[in-house]
């Protein structure tokens, strides 16, 4: 542990959320006017009513009292860095020497995303691991996300998020860590191993978003399964509209998803799998996810993250990243290529793939993310 960090300011905190916006949560629900149907009610052109009307009334029953409970058994806190608020738990391991660890969330998610993970990485002998596998957990939310809010610049684009993080893990007395991320949280996670801080472990992620370049001799190299791949990444382009609309207008559309609590939870249809039908995220983790983001007023904050990156990425030269890389594909996800990942990340030393599980693989297999995790760090030199 370093002790002589550069300090932050680290204040407890707790999820609090009154009766009385719980009460306005359910008093807008039960007044929800849905829209006219498509003709096939089906996810073919995005959130159906079907799926709607089954979710708004396990919505206005959802116990937001013992989910609030059950978020604020870990310990939370906030600081500030960079002039941002950032709210994050801490769970440190009752074993000595754990691995200091971050665990990035996903869009549209936040750190609610791990907490199935939470135990599995702290107190690994309950798990049926080595003491000497366990980890420290800081989860924190992006700028923008869940609570940490509100978003007080602009300009908080993923490479700045992951200095951000670095800043926290070293306020916190970490002078060496790692990090795991899924989506948004492995974008950040790449950036931290393009910054590649003094004592900085490695990533573990579940996509690497590399794409073809236009060289016909990536495509000699190709498995046959890699096509399935390329279809996967063809098919979300045809699907993928929010990620226009946030990297272009995330201001006009999150007036929409900030009063309307079913037109956030329609607006996150992710969590089934980018719509497809595939997603194994049960409609509670589902709600918990949307309820967070609704009692933290996050939409617009979530959305502009990618008008950040949008603006950064045009004209910016590709970059590799050498720090260690673990990667873990799950069936029902984004399939990263390992030709595209291996020309933008040097060091990929570990790579899984999984039969069941998708893009949030946290909140459907915490088992199967949680043992890939230990599976990458414990394998490195130290």
């Amino acid at each position: 542990m370093n002790t002589s960090a550069a300090s932050l300011d680290i204040r407890p905190f707790t999820v609090s959320v009154s009766e009385a916006e719980v009460a306005d949560l359910r008093d807008r629900l039960a007044r929800t006017r849905l829209p006219q149907p498509s003709p096939s009610d089906d996810w073919d052109a995005g959130t159906p009513n079907s799926y709607l009307r089954e979710a708004i009334e396990a919505w206005r029953a959802f116990d937001w009292a013992a989910a609030e409970a059950r978020i604020n058994a870990f310990p939370h806190f906030s600081t500030e860095i960079d002039g941002q608020t950032l709210h994050f738990m801490h769970v440190r391991s009752p074993h000595p020497g754990a691995t200091p660890l971050i665990l990035a969330h996903t869009y549209p998610g936040s750190g609610v995303d791990y907490l199935d993970v939470i135990a599995r990485l702290v107190d690994p002998v309950a798990h049926g691991w080595r003491a000497d596998e366990a980890f420290d957990v800081v989860i924190p939310d992006a700028p923008g996300y869940g609570f940490s809010q509100p978003l007080a610049s602009p300009g908080w684009t993923t490479a700045r998020v992951a200095a951000a993080y670095d800043r926290l893990m070293r306020a916190l007395g970490y002078d060496s860590y790692g990090i795991h991320g899924s989506d948004n949280g492995a974008m950040v996670a790449r950036e931290l191993g393009l910054l590649n801080p003094d004592g900085f472990l490695g990533l573990h992620v579940l996509q690497l978003f590399s794409f073809p370049s236009g060289d016909p001799a990536e495509f000699e190299r190709l498995e046959p399964g890699d096509y399935a791949g390329l279809e996967h990444m063809q098919w979300f382009q045809s699907v993928g509209g929010y990620n226009t609309m946030n990297a272009s207008r995330p201001q006009t559309v999150a007036v929409g998803l900030s009063d309307s609590p079913v037109g956030l939870l329609a607006y996150s249809e992710l969590f089934n799998s980018f719509g497809n039908g595939t997603s194994l995220v049960p409609l509670e983790k589902i709600l918990l996810e949307v309820s967070v983001n609704w009692f933290a007023n996050a939409a617009s904050g979530m959305s502009r993250s990618y008008l950040e990156n949008a603006r950064a990425a045009e004209g910016a030269e590709p970059r590799v990243n050498a720090a260690p890389t673990g990667v873990a594909v799950f069936a029902d996800d984004f399939q990263t290529i390992r030709v595209f990942a291996e020309r933008d990340n040097s060091n990929i030393v570990h790579w899984s793939r999984f039969d069941e599980g998708g893009h949030f693989a946290a909140l459907e297999r915490p088992d199967f993310v949680a043992d890939d995790i230990r599976a990458f760090f414990t394998a490195l030199p130290r």
